[in-house]
């Protein structure tokens, strides 16, 4: 029949399917364990961004609510990195499968991966920020009178518009996640070849090629993150949009910005651990499903 696939075509095309479904599920394992190595980290600096505190002082109010709440709200982001790794590795790799035949005349191929993380970073958000309102919410410890449990955030949530409700700071995850997933696909294979002609191990190489790229991505993406978290932290109030929500908080940071970045320290911290064991874990799998 005209147009059908031959043999190896066919062969190919199998392969490339099966390419792409291991990346959705390597790319939410990876989020996963890195998910349960950082979240006291991500829990420290969710403290510092929404009560302006230093370290101390979110590690002290952390400790004064005792272990038994030190994971309190885990599930939310849990599941939210599982589901955002699987897919934004799974919608990268796709594609930048569809991309890579016929964009290769007009685009630069060291350009595609950036490009396909930029889409894979859009619909990320889209997804998955209802999952971070919810840990916003549950995080902040001056909910827990009266929003103590998920059930009592998702009734408080479904009386809310989407755009109040689950959807709160929608803008702004999308710039963070869209910029950041472009910026870490158009850096990770360069630095894993520049890091790995070092004469490291493939598996190091993949680690600190993640730390490299979260560290470009972290400190300048930081205030999206803390415009995030005072837009998300309670259900109800004054409904501000982005552009009022910043000049907010500027103000309230005393238009420092080493105010501002209180927390960065730790954000950068915590980002170059969880992508340098997501980029490892990623491409160790990938490696091992060729």
């Amino acid at each position: 029949m005209a147009g059908s696939l031959n043999p190896k075509q066919d062969e190919e095309s199998r392969n490339d399917q099966m390419v792409r479904f291991h990346s959705f599920f390597q790319g939410g394992t990876s989020s996963l364990v890195s998910t349960l190595i950082v979240f006291p980290f991500y829990k420290t600096v969710f403290r510092q961004q929404i009560h302006n505190a230093v370290v101390s002082e979110a590690v002290k109010q952390l400790c004064s609510e005792g272990h038994v709440k030190l994971y309190r709200g885990v599930v939310s982001p849990l599941l939210m990195k599982i589901l955002g790794g699987t897919l934004l590795f799974g919608l990268q790799d796709t594609i930048l499968h569809q991309l890579s035949p016929s964009s290769q005349n007009f685009i630069s191929p060291s350009a595609l991966p950036a490009l396909a993380g930029f889409g894979a970073g859009v619909v990320e958000a889209v997804v998955c920020t209802p999952f971070e309102r919810v840990q916003s919410l549950l995080q902040n410890g001056k909910n827990d009178r009266h929003l103590p449990t998920h059930k009592s955030i998702v009734v408080r949530l479904n009386a809310q518009r989407l755009s109040s409700g689950y959807y709160r700071g929608l803008l702004p995850i999308t710039a963070r996640n869209a910029l950041g997933s472009f910026i870490y696909f158009g850096l990770k294979e360069p630095l894993r070849v520049t890091v790995e002609g070092l004469g490291l191990s493939p598996l190091v190489s993949s680690f600190i090629s993640g730390m490299l790229g979260s560290m470009v991505i972290s400190l300048p993406l930081y205030p999206l993150s803390v415009v995030v978290a005072n837009m998300q932290k309670q259900v109800g109030g004054e409904d501000k949009g982005v552009i009022a929500s910043w000049k907010k908080l500027w103000e309230s940071r005393q238009r420092s910005v080493s105010l501002l970045y209180r927390g960065g320290s730790l954000v950068v911290l915590r980002s170059c651990i969880s992508w340098g064991v997501t980029t490892a874990i990623y491409d160790m799998q990938q490696k091992y499903s060729e």
